[in-house]
């Protein structure tokens, strides 16, 4: 493997009393897709947010491209924001904005260029996720799945280095899921990106990921290949994967 963008040690996180990341260690290598499955609860989210100072941990490390990051301020997590983008559950896009508005907004937030160079890059990433000719919509006038594609054209607008994918096809059908995938997975090829995708989507998961990681009780309790994943004899893990029901507690 190359070497890690991102090395996590011993990440601990509480939400009042609970528990919710408990000394979580991984590595995110360079140019990889990996994708991080798991039980509603199980601190999925938690997770990727530490990896862009949205959130902070009670203890441990988190170390993007040799800098460690769990210290910084807001305003020194500035640059880092230019270098990873995200990608929200809800796509969070701005109701009052257009489409070309909301995908021009990092470039105006982050750059000195001017609107051409702006306009140029809004519709080359709109062009990315098959979506010429709607920037004059308003997130209004849009379907899920197209919201999801302007969302996915916003983040790449900065050319980031990683794309944090939060719960990227919630609320689609497995047709317009299957479309988000290819261009998740066409869009990294384009920018030679690195990408952490949660997920309880095991399609999703199968069709963008490189590696899988199966977050158990705050800790990873699996970390490999599908072909790896496939052959598990962890029984929680293939009961997920093979989407069966819970077994019953013992009496």
């Amino acid at each position: 493997m190359p070497d890690p963008i991102y090395k996590i040690r011993g990440l601990t996180k509480h939400y009042g009393s609970k528990p919710v990341l408990r000394g979580l260690d991984f590595e995110v290598y360079r140019g990889e897709s990996l994708v991080i499955l798991g039980r509603s609860g199980s601190g999925k989210s938690v997770t990727l947010r530490q990896l862009n100072g949205l959130e902070k941990p009670d203890n441990g490390s988190v170390e993007f491209d040799g800098t460690e990051i769990t210290g910084m301020r807001e305003k020194e997590l500035y640059p880092l924001r230019k270098r990873v983008a995200m990608l929200f559950q809800g796509g969070a896009l701005f109701d009052s904005m257009t489409v070309y508005g909301n995908v021009a907004f990092p470039l105006r937030e982050h750059t000195d260029w001017n609107e051409e160079k702006i306009g140029e890059t809004v519709r080359q990433k709109l062009s990315m996720v098959r979506l010429s000719g709607v920037e004059d919509k308003l997130p209004a006038d849009l379907s899920g799945g197209m919201k999801k594609r302007v969302a996915l054209a916003r983040s790449m607008a900065l050319d980031p280095e990683v794309v944090l994918f939060d719960e990227p096809t919630t609320g689609l059908d497995p047709m317009t899921s299957a479309t988000i995938a290819h261009l998740m997975r066409a869009s990294q090829a384009d920018l030679n990106a690195t990408s952490v995708v949660v997920t309880h989507d095991i399609a999703l998961a199968r069709l963008v990921g490189d590696r899988v990681a199966f977050l158990t009780v705050g800790k990873f309790s699996f970390v490999g290949t599908w072909q790896e994943a496939d052959a598990t004899e962890n029984p929680l893990f293939g009961r997920f994967l093979a989407g069966l029901e819970e077994e019953e507690d013992a009496a």
